[in-house]
Parts: structure tokens; sequence; C-alpha cells
């Protein structure tokens, strides 16, 4: 069940790909004094905001947050939020498939951590998953031999990754073993709004742009399908079951989520741009799409197969 529902978690994930390009399209056409700084740190806190107001009257039924639950939050937050800024900077420096290729570092970092840990060497399962998972990555991204080079743009994608780690890393953490999913994931959803908010105003052309950006109601309409499913849902999702599982085996789970991207990216761009009235159409599969993908889901699976079940206990609480 851990493993089913992270799988879910990276499946509302894979949507926000289509669906911020969607919105970049469509605000690109309505505000031409605008960079592509400013719409990226706009789109976080637009959905972050959002997600934390949607989910606080849920958070509000419950008994107080504790201590534990709110320096969890804060620290997901903050590792989360600056790996996407790394992320976003290094992407305006090198290239995508680059970039998407070394974002997945961390499922190489993680069985190095263990290693470290435990002082003894990952399973031969693991190591095999994670070769797997590296050469799905690679050929899903595109990824050639010579654009491996290590400039300003790929050293800022591999510390993202390394963000990324540390943000896995504290849901693995023994003394967030009792925190609930809902508080914790509000307190993450506002820190990652409050990171970007400096961002927003200093790249912002004009003070009213920070609300023209917003101001129709294709956008609206896809920064609220945001905030609901790639930021409360896969969020709630990661901060609630994660726990069950090693740090080690949600990092490889969470390669999936370039492949549902990908298959997202096969049928949803022609109805968004319907609707946001832009010209965005489906990509097609292709063979590089299958091979990596499905190099991927073999990794995964591979993880999972006669694994030892888990043993019965009661759901953490959301």
């Amino acid at each position: 069940m851990p493993a089913f529902f992270l799988i879910l978690a990276c499946a509302l994930w894979g949507l926000s790909f289509p669906v911020i390009k969607a919105i970049q399209f469509e605000q690109a056409t309505r505000m031409d004094d605008a960079g592509s700084a400013f719409l990226a740190a706009w789109l976080q806190v637009a959905r972050f905001l959002v997600a934390g107001l949607l989910l606080l009257p849920f958070v509000l039924r419950m008994p107080k947050v504790s201590s534990a639950e709110l320096r969890q939050g804060i620290l997901l937050g903050f590792w989360g939020g600056l790996g996407m800024v790394l992320q976003a900077w290094g992407l305006t420096r090198t290239d995508a498939s680059t970039s998407a290729f070394l974002t997945q570092a961390y499922c190489v970092i993680l069985p190095l951590i263990a290693c470290l840990k435990f002082r003894r060497t990952p399973a031969g399962r693991t190591l095999l998953a994670t070769l797997l998972v590296v050469a799905g990555g690679a050929i899903l991204a595109g990824l050639k031999p010579d654009q491996l080079k290590l400039g300003p743009g790929e050293t800022a994608t591999l510390l993202a990754a390394f963000a990324f780690t540390f943000q896995i890393l504290t849901l693995d953490h023994p003394r967030f073993a009792t925190n609930r999913g809902r508080p914790v994931t509000l307190v993450m959803c506002l820190a990652i709004a409050v990171i970007f908010l400096p961002v927003v105003w200093f790249t912002a052309p004009t003070p009213g742009a920070i609300i023209t950006a917003g101001a129709s109601w294709p956008a609206a309409t896809m920064v609220v399908a945001l905030a609901v499913f790639c930021s409360i849902g896969a969020f709630l999702l990661m901060n609630t079951w994660q726990r069950r599982v090693s740090a080690t085996e949600a990092g490889l789970i969470y390669t999936t989520e370039p492949v549902f991207a990908a298959a997202y990216a096969i049928f949803l761009p022609a109805p968004l741009a319907a609707m946001a009235g832009i010209e965005y159409g489906n990509e097609t599969i292709t063979l590089q799409m299958l091979t990596g993908g499905g190099l991927i889901v073999i990794a995964n699976v591979l993880m999972q197969w006669k694994a030892r079940p888990h043993k019965p206990a009661v759901a953490p609480a959301p």
C-alpha cells in the first residue's frame, strides 16, 4: 500500500508538466513584458499558496499542530523550495534534457547515504534497480554523451538534487514518525510560497503584474488544478505514506514521475490548448519514450517483486 500511494503521488506530480507549460504559453500571450523568472516564481507562489488556503479548513478541524509537525513542514518546505529554485535557475543555463536527468541524481545519492549510515553495501537488487533508473532516465530525457559537462547550470541542478534528497530524508527521520500528513503538508505549502515570494517581488516588471499573471479564467483554473492535484494530493500522499518505506526505495519510486509526465503529454496538451486558446500540440509515442519509461518501470517492479510483506498496521494519520 505505501508503494502504491507513492506511485499515485508521482502520477499526480506528472500532471504538473503539461499544465505548467500550458499556463506559461497562456501567460506569454498576455504579458509580453514578463520574464520567465518572474512567471516561474509566480506560479510556485500561486499554486502553493492556494493549496495552503484550501487545506487550511481541514487542518483547523484537527487537534493543534505540534511543534514536530511544524518543524518538519518548515524543513520540507525549505528543502523542496530550495531545490525548485536551484532547478529553475540551472534550467536557464543548461539543456532541459540534462536538467531532467541530473535532477534524478537523488536515486543514486540515497543508496550511498544508506551505505554510510548502515555501513553495508546496498542489496544487489537495489544496485540493479538504480542502474536501470539511471539508464532509463538518460534515455527518456534524450541525453547525449556530449551534453555531460559540469558548468554552472549543471552544478545548480546537482545541488537541487541534493536538496530533494534532504527533503526525502526529512520524511524518513524517526523523530517525525508520528506526525500527521495534513498539518505537515499545510506548513510545507506555505513555507514554499514564502520562499518564492521575494523572487516574485524583485522580478516583477510592475507591481500590477502579480495580479495580471492570474487574471484570466484559464490561468486561474489551471492554478487551482495544480494546487488540488499536484500540491495537496501529491504531497499529502508523500508526507503521509513515505515513512512506511525506506528512503532509497522512495527515491526509486519517485523516478516514475517523468514516465507519467511523458504519458500525459500524449493526450493532455490539445484539450489544455483548446481551453486556454493557445497553440500546444500533443506529443507522439516514440521508441525513446517506451524504452526509457520501460526501464524505470522495470526497476520499480524489481524493487517491489517478492519483497517482504509489510506488517499489518493502522494507516498513518493523514
